[in-house]
């Protein structure tokens, strides 16, 4: 399995978020990606850098302005006199109008933001391109025929929509790759997310698609980040419907239930029959966890690679989140190594 990554994540460094609460330095930091390069580098696995691809395959799943507003927004701030970290101080609520976007910084910050944990630096918009185009070259490997491929993407992508970014996400690296296999000929494709928080970008990009299946196993939303979607319930509309399946999952999940969910899930998947599988990889699901709150251990991760495996379908793996920094690579490896296995 080749390895896709950019040295341009880097770029994306510095500021605070707001975590329940508290403003904090972010938990979302370049040394995530150098762990997990690292320990790839010393099992083995080869690494190289993204291919180029045209701006205009981002607007396969994101809307144009909000593209412009990503690309640009860094250097509107500093028109402004300001410098250093973006946060939005407001956001469209319930009551406010939504047809109207702003035509100043900030306000524009607030329409497309929906939450204030997800800083914009000066080199943002450079790494969450890049990362976009690791996703992207690591599903054109498995096009053109490879049997799977690893993206190293940083940021991470699964919570950005159509047009709006939010939890350390600007563009959906997951949804990218799986609308790329979709071009490339791929009649069905399947996007599983195991990343603790819900993806509500990418089921938010697919609702109202049968072409992609969406399913995501994830801490619940009565308690856990993004709050406001993964319910089990939220299954797609018109052409989508049934077409989105949610495992949530309570505060203090053990392996023996994950991997009931699993199970479940992997069944889901394997009716679809898909062409193509894109996997969310997030494995802040581990024990250590400090913004997470399930109880898998390192041991685990490999026994979850296999299962993938098992379903003996072409797989992009796209990096999500993770968030005990030293643990990281370990735990992306075990599952890498534990699909190699199987396969």
């Amino acid at each position: 399995m080749k390895v896709v990554h950019s040295p341009l994540h880097a770029r994306h460094d510095g500021g605070k978020e707001l975590h329940r609460g508290e403003l904090v330095p972010c938990f979302e930091m370049p040394a995530r990606a150098d762990f997990i390069l690292q320990a790839l580098v010393r099992e083995g696995f080869e690494v190289s850098e993204p291919r180029p691809f045209a701006l205009e395959s981002l607007p396969r799943v994101h809307d144009a302005g909000f593209i412009e507003f990503l690309r640009t927004a860094h250097a509107e701030w500093r028109a402004i006199g300001k410098g250093g970290f973006m946060l939005p101080g407001g956001f469209p609520a319930r009551g406010m109008r939504q047809d109207r976007i702003p035509s100043g910084i900030n306000g524009r910050m607030g329409y497309y933001a929906f939450d204030a944990g997800t800083p914009i630096v000066e080199g943002t918009w450079d790494a969450a391109l890049a990362a976009a185009h690791c996703a992207l070259t690591a599903a054109a490997r498995v096009a053109e025929g490879e049997r799977s491929a690893y993206a190293l993407c940083r940021p991470p992508g699964h919570h950005a929509g159509q047009a709006t970014y939010g939890g350390y996400c600007f563009l959906n690296n997951a949804a990218l790759a799986a609308q790329y296999l979709r071009d490339c000929g791929k009649a069905r494709v399947a996007v599983l997310d195991v990343d603790y928080h819900h993806g509500n970008g990418t089921q938010d990009i697919f609702w109202e698609r049968s072409d992609v299946l969406f399913v995501s196993i994830h801490g619940t939303p009565e308690t856990e980040y993004p709050y406001f979607l993964g319910y089990a319930d939220e299954r797609g509309v018109g052409a989508g419907e049934g077409y989105t399946r949610n495992f949530p999952l309570p505060r203090g999940t053990s392996w023996a239930e994950y991997s009931t969910a699993l199970d479940a899930a992997l069944d889901t998947l394997a009716g679809f029959s898909p062409d193509a599988l894109v996997v969310s990889l997030g494995v802040d699901t581990y024990e250590g966890d400090p913004i997470s709150a399930f109880k898998l251990a390192t041991h685990h991760f490999p026994l979850m690679g296999e299962r993938l495996a098992a379903l003996k379908v072409p797989t992009v793996f796209v990096q999500e989140g993770g968030y005990a920094v030293q643990d990281l690579g370990v735990n992306v490896a075990g599952v890498l190594k534990g699909f190699l296995a199987k396969i």
